[in-house]
């Protein structure tokens, strides 16, 4: 497994709306991570698993140990847009 090397955001911002990116970064930020790049630096790991049919991720485990399971569908919720943070690198 080849690790991902570690780089820090150029900029940051605030998701508006529902999107497929909002949703990603948000199961990223639940579980306590920044997005992928963060998880696969810290886990040393090149894949995270995902569900086959859209992409989204399907767990993660968290820096305690213990894992989120998400579902098929939709997480982030509308009352939680404006606190889901969108990075740039």
């Amino acid at each position: 497994m080849a690790a991902v090397t570690a780089q820090s955001p150029t900029s940051m911002s605030r998701a508006k709306e529902w999107s497929p990116e909002a949703e990603e970064a948000w199961r990223f930020q639940v579980a306590g991570y920044r997005d992928e790049l963060d998880y696969k630096n810290n886990k040393k790991i090149s894949m995270v698993d995902r569900w086959p049919h859209n992409g989204y991720v399907k767990k993660l485990q968290r820096k305690d140990g213990c894992w989120y399971y998400y579902s098929k569908g939709r997480e982030l919720l509308d009352k939680d847009i404006p606190k889901c943070k969108l990075y740039v690198y």
